[in-house]
């Protein structure tokens, strides 16, 4: 029996449209490779829980912290919805509610929460790439 590439999009849309089908929110499968995470949202969106505040890194203002938007899991990372596509402009202040992103796989779409309030500051991902599950996205400057 061969290995399932979880690297493959067309598997993420599979396992995820199984999953949405059999009514489960999530699954997550780790292998000595990697691991793969796939959280079916709600209708407020997926939750980002991997904003961890994090001193600046050197040449940046003294006294600021920043948080790390990453990928709740694989797939297309989109800034806009395709539909609205209207371009946003950076900086620009967010709320923890605010939806800063989108990531695909097939037709289903994630929204992607701030996590946390501040000045959105900078992307960190190029929109349209291929990203995979705590992959970083977005810069968040946090308020002191």
């Amino acid at each position: 029996m061969s290995a399932i590439d979880f690297s493959d999009p067309a598997t993420i849309a599979f396992l995820t449209e199984a999953l949405t089908a059999a009514g489960v929110n999530g699954l997550e499968i780790s292998q000595p490779d990697g691991q793969l995470r796939i959280v079916v949202a709600g209708k407020d969106g997926a939750r980002i829980s991997s904003t961890e505040a994090t001193p600046r890194a050197p040449g940046f203002a003294p006294g600021f912290a920043f948080a790390i938007v990453k990928a709740p899991m694989a797939g297309h990372f989109c800034v806009e919805h395709p539909a609205f596509a209207t371009p946003q402009d950076l900086p620009r202040s967010v709320s923890d509610a605010d939806i800063v992103g989108f990531v695909g796989v097939g037709h289903i779409l994630l929204p992607l929460r701030a996590g946390r309030s501040g000045v959105l500051t900078r992307l960190l991902a190029e929109p349209g790439a291929l990203v995979g599950f705590g992959d970083p996205l977005f810069e968040i400057e946090l308020p002191s």
